[in-house]
């Protein structure tokens, strides 16, 4: 069981950056795809920095792993403020 906690402790960060990038190239090709430059209209950026916060506390919490909270944070942080959509704004009552 302890080695594969080693394992685990070794690999998952590196799972995490590549599921990452899958994500984002992903996006980028949709983007591209659709042929228009569109603002984002999720919580994916804000998703990650919350994500990131709560990584790195819970990862110290449970015994030094701050890098393995790190990018498990952000990978879940992306993927639920991905989930999440902004709504639309109406800019016509700032310009007042």
């Amino acid at each position: 069981m302890e080695n594969f906690f080693a394992f685990a402790k070794a690999a998952l960060p590196w799972v995490a950056v590549g599921l990452l990038l899958a994500v984002f190239c992903a996006r980028g090709a949709g983007k591209k795809k659709s042929g228009k430059e569109e603002k984002p209209e999720n919580y994916g950026t804000e998703g990650m920095c919350l994500g990131m916060c709560f990584g790195t506390a819970i990862g110290t919490a449970l015994g030094n792993n701050t890098g393995l909270g790190i990018s498990l944070g952000m990978l879940i942080g992306l993927a639920i403020g991905s989930a999440i959509e902004k709504k639309a704004r109406d800019d016509s009552d700032d310009q007042k």
